[in-house]
């Protein structure tokens, strides 16, 4: 995808976003949503540095958990734009339904897409030993493989969608941890003196 050759250019998990898209254009939210799936994919390689400090270790672990919460807005945000789209379709008498929605399929397509990026960059290595290189190679062939078989996938749930063969039903995540509400743990220390 365009937004991990645009986030490739700094390579800076701090680095601005600038989304080419239509505010609200389902362009912007995949573009925004493989953009925060980048940032996080680095975010996990830093946090896995051997000899981190621990202060900077916990840091980007509150980042990686707002990331988290981001990337499930946004999904959301896809849902939430095909849902309406497809609203006025009439189901067939036999349609059905999937517990997988689109924009959860699209989230998979992202993480496949930041796979292929890096590895296909272990091929271009030029200190990696021919062993690395062919276990690069057959992970690169059955994540195209797997890339085609989601995009196709894609397709016909939003075909079916199309025609009424399926129902979309938005399932929220409902996530806890984040909420101060919610989360047992961050709602003592809100109200601690």
């Amino acid at each position: 995808m365009e937004s991990i050759e645009a986030y490739h250019v700094s390579d800076d998990v701090k680095g601005e976003c600038y989304n080419p898209y239509a505010k609200d254009s389902i362009e912007w939210m995949t573009y925004q949503k493989n953009w925060i799936d980048t940032v996080q994919w680095h975010l996990e390689d830093l946090i896995r540095i051997k000899d981190i400090d621990p202060e900077r270790a916990l840091a980007i672990k509150r980042e990686i958990d707002i990331s988290n919460q981001k990337r499930t807005d946004i999904v959301e945000e896809i849902d939430d734009y095909l849902f309406a789209k497809f609203s006025h379709v009439n189901p067939q008498p036999d349609a059905r339904t999937s517990t997988e929605t689109p924009a959860w399929a699209i989230d998979r397509l992202s993480i496949l897409n930041l796979k292929l990026y890096h590895f296909k960059e272990e091929l271009e290595r030029e200190d990696a030993d021919e062993d690395h290189l062919r276990k690069c190679k057959l992970k690169v062939d059955i994540l195209l493989a797997q890339h085609r078989d989601l995009t196709q996938a894609l397709d016909e749930l939003i075909k079916d969608l199309a025609s009424g063969a399926y129902i979309m039903k938005v399932y929220k995540q409902m996530k806890m941890y984040n909420d101060e509400q919610l989360n047992p743990m961050l709602r003592k220390s809100s109200t601690s003196p």
